[in-house]
């Protein structure tokens, strides 16, 4: 007995080996262990070359003043994200609004109101008293109206100027210099869908006036306060564009605010993609909505009760982004006061990744913390004597 060695002495080696081995980890991977001061990434992330998509190690980008120049330059209205796709369509939709307005063609549906002057009977064959939707001429769905003296006629995809002139030819064989006006009653063959964050959704009736993105919102009611006002989309034939309204209120871009045609969808999009992550050493760690996608890494870091002065190493705060084919990785040394005005000015993206690394400090503790109970168990257990095997440990 006096010749045993406790096993704690015999485990101590392998101990103190693990120990080391920790520690050298620390710097491979963020959360409970720093990253190095390298280049590039030490992950292999997916990045899209044409059609094909690799695992690569991507560069990491200092946060500095001419990084966000360069940011602030790529962000102006005409390269923001999606407005290739909205700018388009509005090539697409350019119609002259007055022209728009003269040329609405009619559809079934429709109640025109035919007023034939000094023959009120012609004019309300149904009643003086009744509304000019009541006592109007309802298009039927093949197309066709029937009015007095003409028969059935074809007004379909015609201008009220074209029927009028068809009608006041009709007429002329019974009607001594006839005088007719022909106007729109009630439109009700051409709408437009409006879905999503808005007061009042379902259909909007597209009439002489031109109905654009932004005058269909209005109509519906107006945005809620959940909606996304950068991500209204657009489905026409099949093929869903996106519109930047914000783009239009702030910087101006009315290309985004395009005309609509029948049988459009608009679905104004919730502010539920707009979410930003701030994980790491903070005092409030955990997802935040974004406020009409404005937001930067200091806001970021406040509202998410900034860096835990007790925990937090300021020098590797990190900002993860893959919204694009190419992830980009960058990395802000917040060691000094002065680099918060860098934070302040660098603008995040929705799906943004903010992470502030342990201090070197805390991953010891961690360490330490997790190796001591194992260290106690098997100290304890060495210098324990077992009766039924003599005493022997």
């Amino acid at each position: 007995m006096s010749n045993s060695v406790p096993l704690i002495n015999k485990l101590r080696p392998i101990l103190t080996t693990l120990l080391l081995g920790s520690l050298s980890a620390c710097a491979m991977s963020p959360g409970n262990h720093s990253y190095s001061p390298t280049e590039h990434s030490e992950v292999k992330v997916p990045v899209q070359k044409g059609e094909e998509v690799f695992p690569e190690n991507i560069k990491i980008k200092q946060i500095s003043a001419e990084l966000i120049i360069n940011m602030f330059k790529a962000s102006r209205p005409n390269q923001m994200p999606g407005s290739r796709a909205s700018t388009s369509l509005a090539k697409a939709s350019q119609v002259d609004p007055a022209a728009q307005a003269i040329n609405y063609r009619l559809g079934p549906g429709d109640i025109i109101s035919i007023i034939v002057c000094d023959h009120p009977e012609l004019t309300t064959p149904a009643g003086t008293f009744r509304t000019a939707e009541q006592a109007g001429t309802v298009v039927a769905e093949d197309g066709t109206i029937f009015y007095p003296y003409v028969g059935v006629i074809k007004v379909a995809g015609k201008t009220m100027r074209e029927v009028r002139d068809i009608l006041a030819n009709k007429l002329a064989k019974y009607i001594e210099k006839v005088q007719i006006d022909v106007r729109m009653a009630q439109f009700r063959s051409k709408r437009v869908y409006v879905v999503g964050e808005v007061a009042k959704p379902g259909t909007q009736d597209i009439t002489d006036i031109p109905m654009t993105v932004l005058e269909a919102v209005n109509r519906a009611g107006g945005f809620t306060p959940e909606a996304d006002y950068s991500r209204v989309l657009l489905t026409r034939r099949g093929t869903t564009y996106r519109v930047d309204i914000q783009a239009m209120y702030e910087e101006g871009a009315t290309e985004q605010n395009t005309l609509l045609e029948p049988g459009d969808i608009l679905n104004v999009s919730d502010r539920s993609y707009n979410k930003i992550f701030v994980l790491g050493e903070v005092l409030k760690p955990g997802s935040m909505v974004m406020n009409k996608k404005r937001s930067t890494l200091a806001e970021a870091l406040s509202d998410a009760g900034h860096i835990n002065q007790d925990r937090a190493s300021p020098r590797w705060i990190y900002v993860m982004r893959s919204d694009s084919d190419t992830p980009e990785l960058f990395h802000l040394d917040g060691r000094s006061p002065d680099a918060m005005l860098l934070a302040d000015r660098f603008p995040l993206k929705p799906r943004d990744i903010v992470d502030v690394d342990a201090a070197d400090i805390i991953r010891w503790n961690r360490v330490i913390s997790n190796i001591l109970p194992t260290s106690n168990m098997l100290n304890l257990t060495s210098g324990t004597r077992y009766p039924l095997f003599g005493g022997r440990q």
